[in-house]
């Protein structure tokens, strides 16, 4: 099928995209089976993403941003679903984490972290998800209470992507454990806190490249001056940001389908079985016929939701459709391609095996499918 036209994209962004798409074929797709058995991107590639321009791009320039705007920052996530490339957390670094400092941060924490940020000198995290949490922000356990100019914070977070690359974590934890949702806050730890370690790499089924860490927090002592915006609010701002982390993961999701199906696509037609190619028989003609429909059908909705987001239209139950039919549209179409693919399908050193362990968690972080399928419902039965 002929690729439908992307209005949303000027002149500028294509060629920005073409920038994009040289660095991650020079200095990311050769490394990256490397990087997935050695279970984390090494910190030089961030420094080389930064000079490219591939961080933070929407951040503005009195914060030290290139000031774009925030399609660049989804060209780069789209071009690394492209090659299929998990592990640099660059899209978690610039789209979800950096407006949280940008939106709620003190000047001068701005300025000591964000222009770091945008050349990759320092690599940021958001401790959200506790052992016993889940999904559920509110009833996270680590706490932090006020001690003259600091914060005493205590808890355990795990699950934390960049996690052992972190210089910089936003951690969500309870400065006032009696109000709930309503007692959370938002505190800054930086890497060389006493009392902030960070255990074992997590060993994961999928996303191997991807440094996914446990982190510790032992009577760490946090300058006042580091939390965001205002105590008690950190519920709040989570909430706030969560409808462009999960627009995130459509943006992701939609990128690696179409990467998917291209590699099948190319198989089929070079693999023979009883004496024809696979493109030659019906089942696989038919089978890739009704993943580009839907891949077509999810690209339109990918790009509507964009959309309604640069124009501050995109609400939580929007996000929650997205992220829930973009990551189901992945899990689909990881599965009927392995399939195509046979015995091949199962070797890791395929990328589509490889597609297929990365895809299954996108229907549980950032709010499993159940919870999106809930809050649309919500939505729907209370109109």
């Amino acid at each position: 099928m002929k690729p439908a036209p992307r209005p949303l994209f000027s002149p500028d962004h294509h060629a920005f995209r073409e920038q994009v798409r040289r660095f991650c074929e020079r200095e990311i797709a050769p490394q990256h089976a490397a990087w997935e058995e050695a279970h984390g991107v090494p910190r030089d590639v961030w420094r080389q993403a930064g000079d490219h321009g591939l961080l933070c791009c929407w951040l503005p320039e009195a914060l030290g941003g290139p000031g774009a705007d925030l399609l660049f920052d989804f060209i780069v996530s789209e071009e690394l679903g492209r090659i299929g490339a998990t592990g640099p957390g660059f899209p978690l670094h610039s789209i979800i984490v950096a407006p949280y400092l940008a939106a709620h941060g003190r000047p001068e924490l701005q300025q000591a972290l964000l222009p770091a940020m945008v050349r990759g000198d320092k690599i940021a995290a958001i401790a959200m998800t506790e052992p016993g949490t889940g999904s559920d922000v509110a009833a996270i356990r680590t706490q932090a209470r006020r001690e003259g100019e600091h914060y005493v914070l205590t808890g355990q977070k795990t699950f934390i992507t960049n996690g052992h690359n972190a210089d910089l974590v936003v951690v969500a934890c309870k400065t006032d454990p009696a109000q709930g949702a309503h007692g959370v806050s938002l505190l800054v730890v930086e890497r060389d806190m006493p009392g902030f370690t960070r255990g074992r790499n997590l060993r994961k089924i999928g996303q191997h490249a991807q440094d996914t860490a446990e982190l510790f927090f032992d009577q760490v002592r946090v300058p006042a001056s580091h939390l965001l915006g205002d105590e008690g609010q950190g519920f709040k701002y989570l909430m706030q940001k969560l409808a462009q982390e999960r627009l995130l993961i459509s943006v992701q999701c939609q990128a690696r389908a179409e990467a998917v199906l291209d590699w099948t696509v190319a198989y089929v037609q070079e693999r023979r079985a009883f004496r024809q190619r696979l493109a030659d028989f019906q089942n696989t003609r038919f089978k890739l016929a009704q993943l580009a429909a839907d891949i077509a059908a999810g690209r339109a909705f990918c790009d509507q939701l964009i959309a309604q987001h640069l124009a501050g239209g995109l609400d939580a139950v929007g996000a929650a459709a997205g992220k829930l039919w973009h990551s189901e549209l992945l899990g689909r179409v990881t599965d009927e391609c392995l399939q195509l693919f046979g015995g091949y399908g199962y070797m890791a050193e395929y990328p589509i095996a490889r597609a297929y362990a990365d895809a299954r968690i996108e229907r549980i972080y950032a709010g499993t499918s159940e919870i999106m399928k809930e809050i649309v419902a919500r939505d729907l039965l209370d109109r």
